[in-house]
């Protein structure tokens, strides 16, 4: 027997509650038993906890699209039993059973080895909002995108994905600029590494296509008019990287940005990314990522909390990393 957030639905209401479940329970489209250690709250899955949007397309389904533990059985050839391992995406907690529990079964090919830095708790803190934000600021890097360039402009900032981009660029020599709606939550943006703050009304309301030009790149999980201006302010051959749609899913835009100053927009996909990527995001967050803040970022509920936070988050109520022990 094992306890997981089972997600329900009749007449169109989505119902969450901890279950006692069966592991014969467990779907049977996996190669590798994982005893889940801790899971974490995504804004998908509270999403997915509130039925606030169409994230599930099967049901039942036990929620988390994150989960961090060790391998219990495996007939996949690159797992044993003991092996530490992470998942992020692939549909779990969407199509196939997720992390939000105490046991999964999981395909082989999903999971990333968790680098010996790291304890499972720390890759919750992590989490998809942590390995989404690496592969943000690696698009960047591509992009040829330097320090001396300029400013950094992040958006959405006190959330997860957010801070750990703070986190991320500052200790790679970034300057960050975080634009937030919560401008109490200043005090925690600048110990993250941002050097200014400012207020997400800025970039909230339609604006100008051209705008002054200010910064040299921009990692931005809102979408809508606040990604639209930002990339109006965009200097000349600078870099945009998209990875979420807190505002809308609109993207109102004008060209004249792309054309006549020749920036550029990254989308950034972190549920289906090739494996090779994936492990190296996170090498590099085993890296870059300063241990010290981590705990700045973060606070640990149990598995019953978890709904309530899924719940608050969707308000936009929570700020940093919740991580979920799923023993508690």
């Amino acid at each position: 027997m094992f306890n997981a957030i089972l997600l329900t639905q009749s007449d169109g209401v989505t119902h969450a509650q901890v279950t006692e479940l069966q592991d014969d329970a467990l779907p049977a489209d996996g190669d590798v038993l994982v005893a889940v250690d801790y899971s974490t709250i995504n804004y998908k899955d509270g999403l997915a906890i509130t039925g606030k949007a169409p994230v599930v397309r099967a049901w039942p389904m036990v929620a988390g699209i994150d989960g961090a533990g060790t391998v219990l059985e495996s007939s996949h050839p690159a797992w044993r039993k003991g092996d530490r391992v992470v998942l992020n995406g692939y549909g779990v907690g969407e199509t196939h059973w997720g992390c939000l529990a105490q046991k999964a079964r999981l395909r082989g090919d999903w999971l990333v080895r968790l680098p010996e830095r790291f304890t499972p708790r720390d890759a919750m803190i992590i989490g998809t909002a942590g390995y989404t934000a690496m592969l943000s600021v690696m698009a960047l890097e591509r992009s040829g995108v330097l320090p001396h360039h300029g400013d950094v402009l992040v958006t959405g900032a006190s959330g997860g994905v957010g801070s750990v981009a703070i986190a991320l660029l500052s200790s790679l020599g970034y300057r960050v600029v975080a634009s937030t709606g919560k401008l109490h939550e200043t005090e925690y943006l600048q110990a993250l590494g941002a050097s200014e703050v400012i207020d997400r009304r800025l970039l909230s309301d339609p604006g100008k296509p051209m705008q002054k030009e200010r910064w040299a790149a921009v990692v931005d999980s809102v979408g809508s008019h606040t990604l639209v201006n930002a990339i109006a302010q965009l200097r000349y051959g600078g870099v945009a990287t998209a990875c979420g749609l807190a505002q809308g899913m609109d993207f109102p835009a004008n060209m004249a940005p792309f054309i006549l100053r020749g920036v550029t927009l990254h989308g950034i996909d972190s549920v289906m990314a090739p494996r090779e990527l994936r492990e190296e995001a996170w090498q590099r967050l085993a890296r870059d990522l300063e241990p010290q803040k981590l705990g700045g970022i973060s606070h640990d509920v149990g598995l019953a909390d978890a709904i309530g936070i899924g719940q608050r988050i969707v308000k936009g109520e929570i700020h940093g990393r919740v991580v979920v022990n799923v023993n508690r």
